[in-house]
């Protein structure tokens, strides 16, 4: 523990856009069929190194079978709201769940290139502290790390709906169940809040047989997926409204709040609308009643292809839909990235009126039945997914897999796992930068990334910027 708080911690996102640019970043490796083990690839972002954009070190861990997915810090800037009683946490640790296991890792990245298991969390304690499986997002908040999960009990995971659970940041003993009042939430995906304003938002997927062996068409069809975000109580522990977006708007998933805490209202990525195939973004705000609400702002049209291109899941609608599947905004709440797994399609919005974003930016790799290679001519399997901006908003880093079954199904004749980074230009736009391009090894695809020192996806800031 440190004698005053981790310098990685900042107050404002201002402050944050300050500090010194990142070092290393932290990607999961994962096999799709689980012949070999998952793991956490460091990554070089020194430019001036000689191993720059290089995998340098490898934490690979016991198990197979586990599905790395999405994982996160034990502690962020959150640790300095005045409610935290942990202000001097080191952000230290990385909390590595596995989707399909259900087990956890704890893995200690202090030195980088000496990143190593610290604890392992085996998924019977998971089901017998809080009844839920399949750990999902990972979020560091004052009194602890909160951890959203997208099954219940059971072995399919529908016994009882799936829920947030918080975990001791400093032991990872798992406590217990967060919710005290979940009302209509009976699904689960991402969450975020804002902590001086005390609300919390989270949003919806699916249910495990609805994704684990690939997406179901007719549940997809037949608009059973999640298209609702919920907004809490974040100390009560209490669902004060839900807003349904309409069973249409399938897959309400990533949320992203204005990171300035003075802001009500951030962002929601839609994957499909049913009706024709486009992708939406949903921007939702606090009225003046002190109700939330919601507004599509974003429409992202899908494009027309000879079906003898397309995979058989889409072949019968002769088009490729965008497939919202990820979001993610600056420190300056100025540009949201939308990642259009489907199209192939980067896209850098200016969000400065968060009611009326206009288009700023667009980078195409890879791509259903386009398959756009990358400026070294290198290819890039499945499409843009996973996104990370760094903390100054001049580098973007992306990955490339979604999740196993559902890249087998949209991309069945693709392999492969690849990182890229694009450079971000003075007044908006994106350039894939032609000597960032990381291949990962045989038989492993790449998904979420994280950066040392923190990222824009898991710091809740306390105080507005100056």
């Amino acid at each position: 523990m440190n004698l005053r708080p981790d310098p990685t911690f900042h107050a404002s996102p201002k402050l944050a856009m300050q500090a010194p640019v990142e070092n290393y970043a932290f990607t999961v490796m994962l096999s799709p069929d689980g012949s070999q083990s998952d793991g956490i690839a460091v990554i070089d972002l020194k430019s001036d190194s000689k191993t720059y954009g290089q995998i340098v070190h490898q934490v690979i861990v016991p198990n197979t079978g586990d599905e790395f997915h999405h994982f996160g810090w034990n502690a962020c800037s959150s640790s300095l709201s005045p409610l935290s009683g942990h202000a001097f946490l080191e952000r230290r640790y990385l909390i590595v769940p596995g989707i399909r296991s259900s087990r956890i890792y704890v893995i200690d990245v202090k030195e980088p290139l000496k990143a190593h298991i610290h604890k392992t969390i085996e998924p019977e304690e998971l089901f017998a502290k809080t009844g839920y499986s399949r750990p999902h997002t990972i979020h560091c908040g004052p009194e602890g790390i909160y951890v959203s999960c997208l099954g219940g009990g059971g072995k399919d995971g529908t016994d009882g709906p799936p829920g947030i659970f918080i975990m001791d940041c400093e032991t990872f003993e798992i406590i217990g169940r967060y919710e005290m009042d979940r009302g209509k939430q009976d699904k689960h995906y991402d969450f975020w809040w804002n902590l001086p304003q005390d609300y919390m938002v989270s949003s919806e997927w699916g249910l495990p047989p609805q994704f684990e062996n690939g997406i179901v068409p007719e549940d997809l069809l037949s608009n059973k997926y999640g298209h609702s975000i919920h907004f809490w109580d974040l100390r009560a522990r209490k669902n004060v409204q839900t807003i349904d977006f309409g069973e249409n708007y399938q897959m309400a998933l990533e949320i992203r709040p204005a990171h300035d805490p003075t802001k009500s209202y951030g962002f929601c990525g839609v994957v499909v609308d049913t009706t024709n195939l486009q992708g939406a973004i949903f921007t939702w705000w606090r009225g003046e009643d002190g109700t939330w609400q919601a507004k599509k702002t974003i429409t992202i049209d899908p494009r027309p292809e000879d079906p003898a291109n397309l995979p058989p899941l889409l072949q019968g609608f002769g088009a490729v839909p965008p497939l919202v599947t990820d979001i993610d905004l600056s420190l300056d709440d100025k540009y949201l990235y939308v990642a259009c797994w489907g199209l192939g399609e980067m896209h850098q919005y200016d969000v400065s009126d968060p009611m009326n974003p206009v288009l700023a930016g667009k980078v195409e790799l890879g791509g259903i039945a386009r398959g756009t290679k990358h400026p070294n001519g290198k290819g890039f399997a499945y499409g843009p997914q996973m996104v990370e901006i760094s903390r100054d908003g001049k580098r973007v880093y992306w990955t490339n897999s979604l999740y196993s079954t559902w890249d087998d199904q949209f991309y069945p004749d693709d392999e492969g796992g690849q990182m890229v980074m694009a450079d971000v230009g003075e007044n908006g736009g994106l350039t894939l930068n032609k000597d960032f391009y990381i291949d990962f090894p045989k038989g492993l695809r790449s998904h979420q990334i994280r950066l040392e020192g923190g990222d824009c996806s898991t710091d809740s800031f306390c105080y507005p910027s100056v």
